[in-house]
């Protein structure tokens, strides 16, 4: 490869790569002599890419982490991946990413080919995401935690519990989770001696202190499904009771596999159990049987469906609810 210029190109593109490149190899690849490479390597550093050396057997060359995030060689796959995940993070509930994104987005396309612009243009019109919808995160949040749990470090935040109480909080933080709609953070709160899962949204002032977090066992060994537990325990449960007309082994079948509990009573009915987190949940599921029924308890389900009623009657009759 005799064209300095696509030769430094293809050379940054291998060193890239996460990995250490001898010199010969390098050579090989790019079918120059080691003093070929050499060269180039110390004309790449003289254009800001830090390149370290390593010597010995095993050594070779690699990119490292610099004072400025210098240009990237991207190929083709990479290129259209990173341009559908800007337009992906435009749509999420982290607060500024949006702007961010499509500023990032508009670098990018500027430059891309032809052919890569039409690839990523295919891959939008065929797609419609469906928005967050979750309260936005303060990205300066996320990164304080994320560095504190990089670097094991305690953190002190300010934290608005649900009733809008406000405490102010020292923990060791062990992971970020996203839900799609939320952010949580897992970690060990120090005043109460326990793990708490925060929601990043109601957190202000966090602080890594630099203090050494204390190496503990996790609560708990897939945080993801720890923290969807939890947050199922923590939902408000309602528990229904109906009568309903018809036997248990008629209605099983139209409740399906979340069937709760059916027990046949006197003149063909059937006592149904069950609970849910919502009273929309349980109302659809009385109202899809198809037959009829009386709820038993709880007092909200009887007033949830009645505001049902009201407001299906309404638009029946044209009325404006």
């Amino acid at each position: 490869m005799t064209d300095t210029p696509a030769r430094l190109l293809g050379l940054l593109s291998l060193l890239q790569t996460p990995r250490e490149w001898p010199g010969s190899e390098l050579a090989g690849r790019l079918g120059v002599s080691p003093r070929t490479i050499r060269r180039d390597i110390d004309r790449l550093r003289d254009l800001g890419y830090p390149v370290e050396a390593s010597r010995g057997v095993a050594g070779g060359y690699r990119l490292v982490a610099g004072a400025a995030m210098p240009p990237l060689v991207l190929d083709d796959d990479e290129a259209v991946a990173i341009a559908v995940g800007l337009r992906t993070a435009a749509g999420q509930t982290v607060a500024g990413i949006e702007e961010a994104s499509v500023r990032a987005l508009a670098k990018l396309e500027q430059v891309l080919p032809a052919r890569l612009r039409r690839r990523v243009g295919t891959i939008g019109t065929a797609t419609v995401a469906v928005p967050a919808g979750g309260p936005a995160v303060d990205p300066a949040q996320l990164t304080v935690f994320a560095g504190a749990i990089t670097n094991h470090e305690t953190v002190r935040f300010r934290y608005r519990a649900n009733d809008g109480t406000e405490t102010r909080r020292r923990a060791e933080p062990l992971r970020l989770v996203a839900t799609g709609r939320r952010w949580y953070l897992i970690a060990y709160d120090l005043d109460r001696d326990d793990w708490r899962i925060f929601r990043v949204d109601r957190v202000e002032d966090a602080q890594a202190t630099g203090g050494r977090a204390t190496p503990r066992r996790p609560p708990a060994t897939d945080l993801a499904a720890y923290v969807v537990e939890r947050l199922y325990d923590l939902a408000p449960t309602y528990r229904a009771v109906a009568l309903v007309a018809g036997s248990a082994a008629e209605i099983g079948p139209r409740l399906g596999a979340a069937a709760g509990e059916l027990t046949d009573v006197d003149g063909g009915r059937c006592r149904w159990r069950s609970s849910g987190d919502t009273l929309d949940w349980l109302a659809f599921r009385l109202l899809g049987l198809g037959c009829a029924f009386t709820v038993e308890e709880p007092p909200e389900l009887v007033a949830h469906l009645k505001a049902l009623a009201d407001r299906a009657a309404a638009a029946a009759s044209g009325t404006r609810g």
